[in-house]
């Protein structure tokens, strides 16, 4: 029998959190505000970088691709998680969840390619001041960020498809709040080592090969920093790079938990909390670290601040 025969499943219920609807409500309206602040958050750095001719530096401008990407990434999630918290039926198509899977996973992933690129630029800064300014143009620097963007939207195309052939005869409920990999397997009728098996080492590659790259630029970074002979110059370098060396550490880790292996046996309510916060809440707190602890950004967004209290005064 072909397969698409029996694939009778045209949509998915996304359970997101069970719960009562007073708290549905409730989280509705939590979700809302942060959803609203990580996008005031990271468009105001955005739009600092964009209006402000001093940050138009490599460094800055890999900070405002990373803030826009939070902004997509986002945007594959929380809508919809927003939607089924008031909605009854909490539904979503067969097509629709596919589509979710791939920009979800693609925006992660890109992700995973552009804090490597981060990486690098601070140790061409520390570990090659004098040739910096001639290796990291702004045209180069866009071009590796192109770069970044068009191979993570290649990455899962063929998983996916691959994913999506298999029968799906019911039940059709997703203990999740999105389309993962490890709940939609769980669904299909009929065991799947090969795909549970490509995802896995897909993933495992991705998040390893990145990760031990930003380890390897940063070990360079702290023994060229350890090297400089001023207490003020070590301070400096180390706040420059202890921004992101928090935001690597909250992305990557809660990644290691949750794909290295699709279906690595964590309870349902932990993957739900530990996506939730690598999906939603990092968004959130990666413009409050990149700012607070950055001068030159902090100045810039102030201006908007002003420039917009003006324009609200007139």
């Amino acid at each position: 029998m072909n397969i698409s025969e029996i694939n009778t499943v045209t949509d998915f219920i996304i359970l997101t959190f069970p719960c009562s609807r007073e708290v549905q409500i409730f989280l509705f309206m939590l979700f809302s505000v942060t959803y609203t602040l990580t996008l005031m958050g990271n468009g105001a750095i955005v739009c600092a970088v964009k209006l402000d001719r001093r940050l138009h530096t490599p460094m800055y401008i890999l900070l405002a691709n990373f803030s826009f990407l939070e902004i997509c990434y986002i945007n594959t999630t929380v809508p919809n998680m927003l939607g089924n918290f008031i909605s009854e039926t909490k539904t979503i198509s067969f097509t629709a969840c596919f589509l979710q899977f791939y920009f979800f996973f693609s925006m992660g992933t890109t992700e995973t390619f552009l804090l490597p690129l981060m990486a690098f630029d601070r140790y061409l800064a520390i570990c090659k001041p004098l040739h910096y300014p001639t290796i990291m143009t702004n045209h180069l620097c866009m071009n590796l960020v192109a770069i970044c963007w068009v191979t993570a939207f290649l990455c899962y195309p063929v998983p996916i498809y691959f994913m999506t052939q298999l029968p799906f005869c019911g039940p059709n409920t997703i203990d999740h709040f999105l389309c993962d990999p490890g709940p939609l397997l769980a669904l299909s009728c009929i065991p799947a080592p090969g795909i549970e098996l490509s995802c896995s080492i897909l993933s495992s590659l991705i998040i390893f090969v990145t990760f031990f790259f930003i380890i390897g630029s940063y070990t360079l970074v702290l023994r060229a920093v350890l090297q400089v002979p001023s207490a003020a110059g070590r301070c400096k370098a180390f706040s420059t790079c202890g921004s992101h060396l928090v935001v690597v550490s909250l992305f990557y880790g809660a990644l290691m938990v949750m794909y290295i292996s699709p279906n690595s046996g964590n309870p349902a309510e932990i993957q739900k909390i530990v996506t939730l916060f690598y999906s939603s809440v990092t968004p959130l707190i990666n413009p409050l670290i990149y700012s607070l602890r950055n001068k030159d950004m902090k100045v810039a967004l102030r201006k908007i601040l002003v420039s917009v209290k003006i324009d609200e005064s007139e």
